[in-house]
């Protein structure tokens, strides 16, 4: 990560003033820092440090005592702040932010970083914690919507607040999301907590340090052409919840259609919002809410109209057969005020016992941290420190790794349970050897890696029948893996139930009996459940 050199100037020109909180390392490393009575010793002075700041303490690593820029190399860095980290825990504070930047030639680049160290234990978050996952058509207002909701402010009728979600420069240029997007805002006893300046990192962490309650959400892509990204979002993600969204001026699409299945074969309780009501009179503003509830009814479910029955009825009967119904506009801001009751309120639904698990949807290198996996925890705790297992690898085999760190919305956690969307950073693997589908498991388990299984499926829709040696993708968790269909019988017609072997073609993953999957190719597309693994 690229840091702001003023942060750098201002910690030299302080120095290391008697009884400052500024201190010069040049490195820290475990044989030395961490030997019987250095420990006890530099936990000690980080206290006086932490104290002289008024709970805050600077460290600046890859300088010399006198404050000149040497800068060390990565795995030198990434040492030195694991040691920083444990000596922090020692003195009961902890490191909040790193800010790091390279020096030198490029041919033996150094680093030098500022470490921001807070007084009190990395904070963990309260079990009340929601994720929702958006879906609908592309233009239809998902992720104006939701920026308008964790900020708090008005769009500006031209999509303005989407661009305060996890976006790529140029998916802000284009208009269109190509990829999953993040956001989160909470609520305390005060009502929402909103990010001050939504372009600013600090502030989403700032949310999970003050809210009692967090929301998070997980934006889909409406495009047609990635609804393998769109899958990947409703169905690798550990979801409490779904919100379609539909633009009045547009109405139900084919798109909406489509995602709407994909959230109903998840069994996801879901809302329904429909946008841009600014942008219509109300009289068209009501067709399309009975136009989508036409639609509702007709896939067996039961729409619920808030407008007509409140936010307290919305929240008492979603459920996989009642759908609510939200008339909404970001540039207005009617009907946000409602769905921040709403999302106040949903109960938890998703957290779930047993031992750790992580899927892996995304992978990245921070400059002196490494590789960070960045998924959903799907069950059980993690926690920094503890050992894993990452894999399967292609050739089947399952690697141990250490977690270094674990950050939620930018904010650093020592501690991540189930349901938590978090960037695990990982020692003993580089970023190149990590692939989305991969899993992270204890250390103590013996997971084996599979490469089929049987499942129940239903065809939702095919033109012919389904026969053997039917390819489609596969989407279990993460995975989005080309598969071989062998059904018994040798043949399923649409609308079919009936049972198939599922292979894959190019490696194995980690599958259990249970899990559910959606199944593509081209329009075709099923659902399935996964009944025996071999």
């Amino acid at each position: 990560m690229s840091a702001d050199r003023a942060l750098l100037d201002e910690a030299l020109e302080r120095g290391e003033e008697e009884g400052g909180n500024v201190e010069f390392k040049e490195r820290l490393t475990r044989a030395v820092h961490l030997s019987d009575g250095r420990m006890e010793s530099l936990a000690a002075q980080l206290r006086h440090r932490v104290l002289s700041g008024d709970g805050v303490a600077t460290y600046v690593v890859g300088v010399t005592d006198d404050g000149g820029i040497a800068g060390i190399p990565p795995d030198d860095f990434s040492e030195t702040m694991d040691v920083l980290s444990l000596l922090a825990e020692e003195a009961g504070a902890h490191i909040e932010d790193v800010e790091t930047w390279g020096v030198g030639d490029s041919a033996e680049r150094g680093l030098v970083g500022v470490a921001t160290i807070r007084e009190g234990a990395m904070l963990d978050v309260d079990d009340d914690h929601i994720v929702v996952g958006t879906a609908g058509h592309v233009d239809h207002g998902k992720s104006t919507l939701v920026g308008s909701l964790v900020t708090g402010q008005a769009d500006n009728g031209n999509g303005g607040t989407r661009s305060f979600l996890d976006v790529q420069p140029h998916e802000v240029e284009r208009g269109l999301s190509a990829d999953l997007s993040y956001a989160v805002y909470g609520f305390s006893d005060d009502g929402p907590v909103h990010m001050r300046n939504p372009h600013r990192k600090s502030d989403r962490a700032q949310i999970v340090q003050e809210a009692d309650r967090l929301v998070s959400f997980v934006d889909t892509v409406g495009h047609e052409p990635w609804l393998r990204t769109t899958i990947r979002g409703l169905v690798g993600q550990r979801l409490d919840y779904g919100l379609l969204v539909v633009a009045a001026d547009d109405g139900p699409t084919r798109t909406t259609r489509e995602h709407l299945g994909i959230l109903l074969a998840m069994e996801l309780p879901t809302v329904v919002a429909i946008t841009k009501i600014d942008a219509v009179s109300e009289e068209r503003a009501a067709e399309v809410e009975r136009e989508v509830e036409r639609l509702l009814r007709d896939v067996g479910r039961t729409p619920l109209s808030v407008e007509r029955h409140g936010v307290d009825a919305a929240v008492e009967e979603i459920s996989e057969s009642v759908v609510p119904l939200f008339l909404t506009s970001a540039v207005t801001m009617d009907g946000l005020d409602d769905l921040d009751r709403l999302f106040e309120s949903l109960p938890k639904r998703s957290a779930a016992e047993g031992d750790f698990k992580m899927y892996i949807d995304r992978i990245y290198s921070v400059t002196g941290v490494g590789a960070v996996a960045s998924g959903t925890v799907n069950s059980g705790a993690v926690e920094a420190g503890d050992k894993l297992l990452l894999g399967p690898m292609s050739d089947g085999e399952f690697r141990e790794v250490e977690v270094r760190s674990i950050e939620m919305h930018y904010h650093r956690v020592d501690r991540a349970n189930a349901g938590r969307i978090v960037g695990i950073a990982l020692k003993g693997v580089r970023e190149s050897e990590i692939e989305r589908g991969m899993v992270l498991l204890p250390a103590n388990s013996e997971p084996t890696a599979v490469r089929e299984f049987e499942a129940d499926v239903m065809v939702l829709n095919h033109p012919t029948r389904i026969q053997e040696g039917y390819e489609p993708v596969v989407h279990l968790e993460t995975i989005s893996e080309a598969a071989v269909f062998h059904p018994d019988g040798g043949r399923l017609l649409p609308g079919d139930t009936g049972t198939t072997r599922v292979e894959f073609k190019f490696r194995p993953y980690f599958v259990e009996e249970g899990q559910r999957f959606v199944f593509r190719e081209g329009r075709s597309k099923g659902v399935g459940t996964v009944t025996k693994v071999d």
